[in-house]
């Protein structure tokens, strides 16, 4: 099934700038072969460079590598809401308190690699699994209307910004 990419009026205009990023398509093939990309890219990553930070303050290779776990999961989460009705208003959440939580700095890159590709095959597998209407459902995240197919676009863009961001400023 091709999940459509979601009008402006289906997520925040924050996201924009993520559902930007992903080529028109078919998104869970895009979801698949990016993952495969990232992965590899990231077991390249030579283990002086795995704490590396471009700036004072700024998270670690392996903390931006756990950002991204953390956020496809909170996205998930959000389509699963929306897509099963469920009309429970989804918090925000703080990437800055969350990336020292999670400790990612403290573990294996390998680890930390095989934790993203599990959890981006239960992403393309849950929304795979969706109906059209399962995916035009929406709810609210943030304080702002999403919907489920938008959540997924986001989870796209979100990955592949970062993946420039550690091409760009981390010289991955």
């Amino acid at each position: 099934m091709t999940i459509p990419r979601p009008a402006d009026d289906e997520h925040a205009p924050y996201y924009s700038r993520y559902v930007a990023l992903v080529p028109d398509g078919d998104l869970l093939a895009e979801l698949t072969r990016h993952a495969r990309e990232t992965a590899a890219m990231l077991r390249r990553v030579p283990p002086a460079r795995i704490h590396f930070r471009y700036q004072p303050g700024k998270w670690s290779v392996l903390e931006v590598i756990g950002h991204i776990i953390d956020t496809e999961r909170v996205f998930a989460y959000r389509g699963l809401a929306f897509s099963r009705a469920d009309t429970t208003p989804q918090p925000a959440f703080d990437e800055n308190a969350w990336v020292p939580g999670s400790a990612a700095d403290d573990r294996a890159l390998e680890s930390l690699v095989a934790e993203f590709e599990a959890v981006r095959a239960a992403t393309v597998a849950l929304f795979g699994g969706m109906t059209a209407a399962q995916l035009a459902r929406r709810g609210t995240a943030s304080g702002k209307p999403m919907s489920a197919r938008a959540a997924a676009w986001v989870i796209a863009g979100h990955e592949r910004h970062h993946v420039a961001l550690l091409h760009e400023r981390y010289g991955i």
